[in-house]
């Protein structure tokens, strides 16, 4: 590795980064991480900070967990590398692909499929959801229906179905037959309505009316995260997933839930579908699959999708999709000893503790700081914090406050992540009560710094 003078240097120089401009990593350069333990990240200074945003929504087992770290060292060795296209395997994915499907057995899955992450798992997802319904004779199923502020990943398919315009419009015109529903969104939404209930209300009748518009025999799936992560943390009224499941069961369109962020226990329990007492048709995941160690995501569906496929008559049935890495030996290795650590460790009963923790204590910040206008979480380790600069007229915070907020929490202990006007925190599943009332601490000091 070459020194610190030559990585300063460098910085930005010959990277393009994901999710910003390349000319503002000129001007501003990125930190730069160069050592984690525990649930805290040093950058290249030697600052230590407690890392309220988990990596990505996915270093659930903090960074110092040597059974996954030695799982993949000892894979490495054994195989690194061989393909999982149709006629041959490998022992790692046999066993991954069983340890998966038992881990998401109470929530109706039975078959998964590999993919490098989380767009991918997407991806595959509205792929199959398209073939399902071909396979059953029904090929003008092939439109999608999504949520406004819904993140679904960057691929086209991904991008098409996300609700948030700042990942589209730039690369439009995107796939056609994506529609989208108002999001369960209490603090700002087309219906004025603060109550959850009401709002889920509301929405399931949106989704009734576009399925009449569009006619029922054209929507292949409708797509969801149980709790918006990107979006905003956006956690809907506890009727919300369960009105959705059943008009999709009411017209025959397949529920895909999106648990690239919610599930393995970021919720407080094993998935967010789980949380709201769903079963979906298909799931897609990833980060906390492996904790973020390996980049791995799989695409899961239940009984009624697999039968189609697997009995199939027409001879139409071949899944001509996937990817170099899908059932990556490597990667196999790496979601068989994550899952095992996760299940072992019992991250979602800590999750779940933690997170009201962090979300009671954030609102007692609220009361201190008139520019937090809107506070959403409570359900496991997930919370969004939405600044405003007028908190009557809900006025979006400005991006120079939120940067100069970020910063000084950062100085004072602790990484978090902005999202637009919004503050997004999802820590280790393995933090300790201690660490949040770090990243409290450190959040205190930024407000004050607005």
């Amino acid at each position: 590795m070459k020194d610190d003078n030559f990585l300063t240097e460098n910085n930005a120089r010959h990277l393009w980064h994901p999710m910003g401009a390349p000319a503002d990593s000129h001007s501003t350069p990125p930190k730069i991480i160069k050592g984690a333990e525990g649930v805290n990240i040093t950058d290249i200074d030697g600052h230590s900070t407690v890392d309220a945003v988990g990596g990505l929504w996915c270093v659930n087992l903090g960074y110092s967990n040597d059974v996954v770290k030695e799982a993949i060292a000892k894979q490495l060795y054994d195989l690194p590398y061989y393909s999982a296209f149709a006629g041959t395997s490998n022992p790692p994915a046999i066993e991954a692909s069983y340890a998966v499907r038992e881990f998401f057995a109470e929530d109706g899955m039975s078959r998964v499929f590999f993919t490098s992450g989380g767009s991918d798992s997407v991806e595959t997802a509205l792929r199959l959801s398209r073939q399902y319904h071909r396979l059953r004779g029904e090929p003008t199923r092939t439109k999608f229906i999504s949520l406004k502020k819904g993140y679904h990943g960057t691929h086209f398919g991904g991008a098409s179905v996300n609700g948030n315009n700042r990942f589209r419009i730039n690369y439009e015109p995107l796939l056609p037959g994506c529609f989208h529903l108002p999001s369960p969104y209490t603090y700002r939404n087309p219906f004025h309505e603060s109550d959850p209930a009401q709002l889920a209300q509301n929405i399931a009748a949106a989704f009734e009316d576009e399925i009449a518009f569009q006619d029922p025999k054209t929507i292949a799936a409708f797509i969801m995260e149980p709790i918006q992560g990107a979006g905003g943390v956006i956690v809907p009224d506890a009727s919300f997933m369960k009105l959705m499941r059943e008009i999709c069961d009411r017209h025959g369109i397949l529920m895909i839930s999106d648990e690239v962020i919610t599930g393995f226990g970021r919720t407080g329990d094993w998935s967010g579908a789980r949380h709201w007492g769903v079963q979906p048709d298909m799931m897609t995941t990833a980060k906390g699959i492996t904790s973020g160690y390996f980049p791995v995501g799989a695409c899961m569906v239940g009984d009624k999708v697999a039968d189609v496929f697997e009995n199939d008559q027409t001879g139409e049935a071949g899944i001509f999709h996937g990817y170099t890495y899908s059932a990556h030996p490597v990667g196999s290795a790496a979601v068989i000893a994550t899952l095992a650590e996760t299940t072992r460790l019992d991250l979602k009963t800590n999750a779940a503790a933690r997170g009201t923790q962090l979300f009671e204590g954030v609102k007692k910040l609220a009361e201190k700081y008139d520019i937090i206008g809107d506070i959403r979480g409570g359900h496991g380790l997930m919370t969004g914090i939405e600044l405003v600069s007028d908190a009557t007229a809900k006025t979006p915070m400005d991006m120079a406050t939120m940067k100069k907020i970020h910063e000084a929490t950062y100085q004072a202990g602790s990484m978090v992540r902005l999202g637009a006007h919004n503050i997004l925190m999802s820590p280790p599943l393995t933090i300790s009560e201690g660490e949040v009332n770090t990243i409290l601490s450190a959040l205190d000091t930024g407000f004050a710094s607005a």
